[in-house]
């Protein structure tokens, strides 16, 4: 055979003459001549076998050439053609490889042909690879649905094909193929012909998929024959670098392909390779390219998790790019790191070397807890959980690295702290201390062992140590000194440097030194350096020439020996001249227990820091509850349910502070409360049911303990949702009833929170009070619920659970539950309220107001019940006023007594029916508008439904079906909206009209509220005038007649009294009546904002919690105002804060409302007159522009805060301008509004605060931005520089002609009251008299008001500027007049 096929770097090389002897393809075939030449070529292999390639090579390559254009069919025939091609051949060449009289021309042509068949098949390979990858992407054109699908079924054939395809090359490559070379070196691109097809194939980006198992195993095992028989490390690496570079998805793969081949092939040099070439490269590179990074991440962290041994053995190549800047790569080489602690350095029996390494890589990962990327920071935290519940960390390292973690939790990074938390709770799961992490527990026992140390300490000072005689110590040592002074004469070691003393003395005291450090060849080679510098001198003198060493080893003994005096046995001490020789035996022992009880004291310091820093992040985590991110919430509330397992007592904060979270919109969050208490109180035990009961019933009534009754309804909500899933065991209602009637021992305390569980129980299952009602009330409501109005009142609370069916069927009109009127419940209810209203007891009102809410809830006839018990109590105090008056009074009065002429009553008497007759007006009202409107409409649904279905059928026959429908839908609708709007005007017109006429019973009542609410000098007591408030809140309720006469007294109370409780009582009521009457009491909003700058802490936090109520529902107007609730983000009180954001945080919810009240707050705030501090006027912007996040939003008020610069007044106000434009996130189109609203702030920027806001915010975007953007910013920056240094510039010769002229504000009257001054109570008492009543809705102001001066840009705010008189009702002391007069009206809001 004449000429050569040499493997081309390139397929059309072979269409090229490249020079003599090499082989040329003659004759591209078309596409249409392809399936006669393949069948030519079929038809020569069967004759010819392998060989027939030489001849029909032309064939195949045509059909590569043009594989685009060829049918499916014809390119499955080829493949299978050649399969069968180098099958057969791989099946002769053994036999012909082992033939000795194998000629030359035989062997080139097998050479030749084996290169042919491989490069066809493996070129096949590579264009069937490549149409799947591009069938794979993306289909644009319409009609590519076909073209999907039947690249669908050529990839499944071809996947099927694969696989064994792989397998063939395999086989071949394992085959002694040397031979067809000679025996010389097989040609590097017939090599690379077969592993590059492997490559290729890797390259698809599915082939990680589960599917493609079996090719993934192939090409490993294929490419591991490539590498052990043919020696191709180098180019494996350098091919498996760029790929890991370029294709991050075979990172696994050649993940695990090299862990096969380091374990089963015996190639652990190929990891040493792979790990130098990744960490010889550049730190820039890496930087540059973020996407090759993640490859080599992955296969780093993959690897160390296959093959942990190999990697440690080379991590050293790896350290240098913790120092770089791809966080990528530093989280790869940190999980390594892991890894290898994990699976090689985890245990107590490592070697010293191991044990350096660890604490060098556990060194390492501590070190970037606090790494400058949050991704790392979160990925170190991940690894030491892992680290953690694996035991790998050793005790030494609690306590340097918990604090850290710690400090953690108050990163800004989300991932960061929800991974703090975890490891926090690993550090509880495994801790190496008690199972209680109780500091008082530990304390105790610290302090006992440390003062049993203390005890051993002072007995092993005390007790005589053993005579050792130093003669036996140096005989002891001789050896080793005789040989560390033979190596000082040996003149190949290298001599130590030692320096000689100055004097003797002083060169005595260092080989004594060194002698003691047993240091003895220093000390020998410094005696020998001695007897020279000081020959002659004591103990330096003697022979030294003859045997020198001998010398050396006298001095050092006389040396050693003197440096022990005392201890010498010539002269012993002659108080314990004969020592017990007990004592020397046991000397050994007191020393171990010396050494335990130290063990002993660290192990509880440990323990007892440990406990202080969980302690410590508990209350950071707490706070975290009601974090915007779930993931958070959902960590910290199983934080506290690990804590809770370990008794930490500050655990039930944290149990108790997630309550609430059960109302959460969030389903994840509200579940993991539910598991969370369901884990804490629920969990199986091995204990008995009864123990169980107990364990439960004592949990869930410790929580209660002191707790609001907010949280008392979370947790009714939670126990509800356990019974209605059955989760809770029978026994532990049992156990609850028992507890109730006194069966069981138990405190009041407990009695009562076992009836506050079985009302939340039956709100689940209203069976379970049900079929005990008889109980509840013979026992609860009995003659002694005098000496337990609590238990009394939670009895009430728990019958009204009765009725409420927690599944309602929908579409169904159910009757009400009520009870008749003569059931024994009201008898007894009656009977206790009547007894107990004529004796002073402070729980006798909050079971009275229970009392009559259960009354309206369940009762027919519930208003006559109430009349008779009001008419019972008036009655008693009628019969106790006529008894006073029959007696003298004391001429000095009594304090506890109310009195107008010669009448006197005790003020808890008028207390409780004052009360009781607001809280029978309240519920009234309650039961027209709820009860009574939602009977009237069943009863009236009810009798449509029977009209409708008496006419269904007259309606089919007279009409056709289906016509008509429409219609009679609309009339059906309009018949039942005129039908509501009946009822509702008929139950208005019972409020408006007969609750409060003269023949009703409340009407009797209302002057006796009224006289006291307008005589508090007279009526002083404190619990009288806030009932008497409160009532006339509920009074208010009735009638919007009644209200509008009585608001100005209610708003006058409210700004004047002197009591907190009058004033809270009266914000709520005004709250109520906000929502029952909102057109009355809209004039009076500005007296409700005014009481958030209340100075009692209580009374802001009702005001705030109102008007958030009043805010969020739109029952009040938000204009500038809503500046006092974003006061309250810094006031002193923690509640108060955290009410504050939450209020903003629900109102950034709603569409726009925070972007719409900005200019108006910031202008308020910003207002010389309302008094806040820059640096208070900073944080609450802070607070509030957070929530400013649509670009639109922040387009806009750039617009709006640069035109507010030309109407501002002061200083101040475009400081604090400037400063809120800094808050805001600018993108390219807001660095747009900025320059072209340039002219407005440009005469400001002489002030150099202003000035270098602005600079702050033009810095981002000289920094990184695009070309065009950045020339913006520089343009608007030396326009800016221009307008500040011409500003200096006219400072000096005109401080004033370089501003821009301000308008100074008119001198008005001053006013005491600042707007951020509290509100002080300066008036007194007697003043509160409600003058002559007259009607003030009619009423016009006379106040005249000043035209203003039409401003440039005009805000809410600006068009709306209410008056100091309108938004504060208080009254400087000397204003305040002599004589009662009505409070007006400000008639500022109706100026449109």
């Amino acid at each position: 055979m004449a000429w050569e096929f040499c493997v081309p770097l390139a397929p059309a090389d072979l269409l090229r003459c490249s020079g003599s002897g090499r082989y040329v393809v003659q004759e591209v075939v078309s596409v249409r001549d392809l399936p006669p030449a393949i069948t030519a070529f079929q038809d020569a292999f069967r004759a010819q076998g392998a060989l027939a390639v030489l001849q029909h090579f032309d064939s195949i390559y045509s059909l590569l050439h043009h594989f685009q254009a060829v049918e499916s069919v014809i390119k499955e025939d080829a493949v299978e053609l050649m399969m069968k091609v180098v099958t057969h051949h791989s099946n002769e060449l053994p036999t012909i490889l082992s033939d000795s009289g194998l000629s030359h021309a035989d062997r080139t042509a097998h050479l030749n042909a084996l290169k042919m068949n491989c490069y066809l098949l493996t070129g096949l390979v590579d264009a069937f690879e490549m149409e799947i990858y591009k069938c794979g992407l993306p289909e644009t054109d319409p009609a590519g649905k076909n073209k999907k699908k039947s690249a669908k079924t050529s990839e499944f054939l071809w996947e099927e094909e694969r696989v064994s395809l792989l397998r063939l090359l395999l086989q071949l490559l394992q085959l002694d193929l040397r031979q067809l070379w000679s025996g010389l070196v097989i040609e590097e691109e017939f090599v690379s012909l077969i592993t590059g097809s492997c490559y290729r194939i890797l390259e698809n980006p599915s082939i990680g998929l589960q599917r493609h198992r079996a090719t993934r195993e192939a090409i490993t095992h294929l490419l591991a024959v490539a590498l052990g028989h043919y020696t191709r490390t180098f180019s494996t690496t350098v091919k498996i670098t760029q790929m890991l570079h370029h294709f991050e998805h075979v990172a696994p793969v050649f993940a695990q392909a090299v862990s096969l081949w380091a374990t089963e092939y015996g190639l652990k040099s190929l990891v040493g390779e792979l790990l130098r070439e990744i960490g010889q490269k550049g730190p820039q590179d890496l930087s540059r390219d973020a996407s090759g990074v993640k490859g080599y991440a992955v296969f780093i962290t993959e690897l160390a998790e296959r093959t942990p041994a190999l990697v440690l053995s080379n991590m050293s190549v790896l350290l240098p790019h913790l120092d770089g800047e791809s966080y990528v790569l530093r989280n790869a080489i940190l999980s390594a790191a892991a890894e290898v602690l994990v699976q090689m350095l985890n245990g107590d029996q490592l070697e010293e070397a191991a044990r350096d390494a660890r604490d060098q890589f556990l060194a390492i990962l501590q070190t970037h807890v606090c790494d400058v990327n949050s991704f790392v920071r979160s990925r170190v935290l991940q690894l030491f959980t892992r680290i953690v519940q694996c035991r790998a960390l050793p005790l030494t390292l609690f306590r340097s690295l918990v604090p850290l973690v710690v400090e953690r939790l108050k990163d800004k990074a989300v991932a960061v702290v929800k991974n703090a938390i975890q490891l926090l709770a690993a550090f509880l799961s495994n801790n190496p201390f008690y199972g209680k992490l109780n500091c008082a527990d530990l304390a105790e026992p610290l302090k006992k062992e440390m003062q049993k140390l203390q005890e051993m300490k002072d007995r092993s000072r005390t007790t005589a140590e053993p005579v050792i005689i130093p003669e036996e110590e140096w005989e002891a040592m001789l050896p080793e000194v005789s040989a560390a002074t033979q190596q000082v004469f040996q003149p190949l070691l290298e001599e130590e440097e030692v320096e000689v003393g100055e004097t003797v003395e002083s060169t005595l005291e260092q080989i004594t030194a060194l002698l003691r450090k047993l240091s003895y060849k220093r000390a020998a080679r410094l005696t020998q350096k001695a007897l020279s510098c000081f020959q002659g001198q004591e103990p330096f003198t003697g022979p030294t020439e003859e045997n020198e060493e001998a010398t050396i080893l006298g001095i050092l003994k006389r040396l050693y020996i003197g440096s022990h005096p005392h201890e010498n046995h010539e002269d012993p001490p002659h108080g314990n001249s004969s020592p017990n020789s007990g004592e020397v035996v046991l000397e050994g022992q007191p020393q171990m227990e010396l050494l335990k009880q130290q063990m002993l004291v660290q192990y509880l310091k440990d323990a007892c820091s440990f406990s202080e820093k969980i302690t410590e992040a508990m209350g950071l985590i707490s706070k975290m509850m009601y974090e915007n991110s779930i993931s958070v919430v959902q960590e910290a509330i199983e934080f506290f349910v690990k804590v809770s397992q370990f008794e930490v007592p500050q655990a039930l904060l944290g149990v108790r502070r997630m309550l609430p979270l059960i109302w959460s919109k969030e389903p994840g969050i509200k579940e993991a409360v539910l598991n969370a208490y369901r884990q804490l109180y629920l969990s199986p035990s091995k204990e008995s049911q009864r123990a169980g009961a107990q364990r439960l019933v004592q949990s869930l009534s410790l929580i209660m303990v002191d707790a609001s009754q907010g949280a008392i309804d979370c947790l009714e909500e939670i126990v509800s949702e356990f019974v209605q899933k059955d989760e809770i065991n029978p026994a532990v209602i049992q156990l609850l009833w028992e507890r109730f009637t006194g069966k069981s021992q138990c405190s009041p305390q407990e009695r009562r929170a076992a009836v506050m569980l079985l009302g939340m129980m039956a709100r689940g299952k209203p069976e379970i009070i049900g079929s005990n009602l008889d109980v509840l009330v013979t026992v609860g409501l009995s003659e002694k619920a005098g000496e337990d109005y609590r238990l009394a009142e939670e009895v009430c609370r728990a019958i009204s659970k009765l009725g409420c069916d927690p599944k309602p069927a929908l579409g169904k009109d159910t009757a009400p539950f009520r009870l008749p009127q003569n059931h024994m419940l009201f008898g007894c209810l009656s009977e206790t309220l009547s007894q107990g209203f004529a004796q002073p007891s402070s729980g006798w009102i909050p079971f009275m107001e229970a009392a009559v809410t259960l009354i309206y809830q369940r009762a027919e006839g519930a208003e006559e019940i109430c009349a008779h018990i009001l008419q019972k109590c008036t009655q008693q105090v009628l019969e106790r006023l006529q008894e006073d008056d029959g007696q003298k009074a004391d001429p000095g009065g009594s304090p506890s007594r109310a009195s107008e002429g010669g009448s006197s009553l005790s003020t808890f008497l008028l207390t409780h029916l004052v009360s009781l007759v607001g809280q029978v007006a309240f519920r009234q009202v309650v039961h027209l508008e709820v009860a009574v409107s939602a009977e009237l409409r069943r009863r009236r649904t009810l009798r449509e439904e029977k009209i409708k279905k008496r006419s269904i059928g007259s309606t089919r026959k007279q009409r056709p079906q289906g016509s008509g429908n429409e219609s009679t839908m609309e009339e059906e609708l309009l018949m039942g909206a005129s039908a509501d709007d009946t009822e509702a005007e008929l139950i208005r017109s019972i409020s408006e009209t007969e609750l409060l006429e003269e023949t009703h019973l409340l009407s009797a009542f209302v002057p006796l509220v009224l006289k006291i609410c307008n005589n508090p000098g007279l009526y002083s007591d404190p619990s009288l005038l806030a009932a008497a408030a409160l009532a006339l809140g509920k009074l208010c309720m009735i009638s919007s007649e009644f209200c509008d006469f009585h608001l100005c007294l209610l708003f006058t109370m409210m700004e004047k009294s002197t009591l907190p409780s009058v004033r809270s009582n009266l914000i709520i009521a005004a709250g109520d009546l906000a929502i029952r009457f909102p057109n009355l009491v809209e004039p009076w909003t500005s007296h409700l904002y005014a009481r958030l700058r209340d100075p009692c802490p209580n009374v802001r936090q009702t005001a705030g919690l109102v008007m958030t109520h009043l805010i969020l529902k739109d029952m009040v107007k938000v204009k500038g105002q809503v500046s006092e609730m974003a006061a309250l983000l810094l006031d002193p009180e923690e509640e108060i804060m955290g009410m504050a954001q939450s209020f903003f945080s629900e109102l950034s919810s709603k569409d726009n409302a925070i972007y719409n009240l900005l200019p108006d707050i910031i202008s308020r705030l910003s207002d010389p007159s309302c008094g806040t501090e820059e640096k208070a006027f900073h944080t609450i912007m802070r607070h509030i522009f957070s929530y400013i996040t649509k670009d639109k939003q922040t387009e806009s008020l750039v617009e709006k805060l640069c035109q507010r610069f030309r109407i501002a007044r002061t200083e101040r106000q475009y400081q604090d301008l400037a400063f809120c434009l800094t808050l805001l996130p600018l993108s390219e189109r807001g660095l747009r509004k900025l320059h072209d609203n340039f002219d407005c702030f440009a005469d400001k920027l002489q002030d150099p605060t202003v000035y270098s806001c602005f600079q702050k915010v033009l810095g981002g975007f000289l920094r990184g931005s695009k070309p065009e953007i950045k020339a913006l910013a520089e343009e608007l920056q030396q326009k800016m520089f221009v307008s500040h240094n011409q500003g200096l510039d006219s400072e000096e010769p005109c401080q004033e002609g370089s501003r821009t002229p301000m308008p100074q504000p008119a001198k008005q009257k001053r006013v005491a009251n600042s707007r951020r001054q509290p509100l002080s109570p300066a008036n007194r008492d007697e003043d509160f008299v409600t003058p002559p009543t007259r009607r003030l809705r009619n009423q016009k102001s006379t106040k005249k008001h000043l035209p203003r001066k039409k401003a440039l840009i005009a805000f809410s705010s600006d068009e709306e500027n209410s008056s100091e008189d309108e938004l504060l009702a208080e009254l400087r002391p000397e204003e305040t007049p002599t004589k009662t007069t009505p409070i007006t009206r400000s008639s500022a809001r109706r100026q449109r």
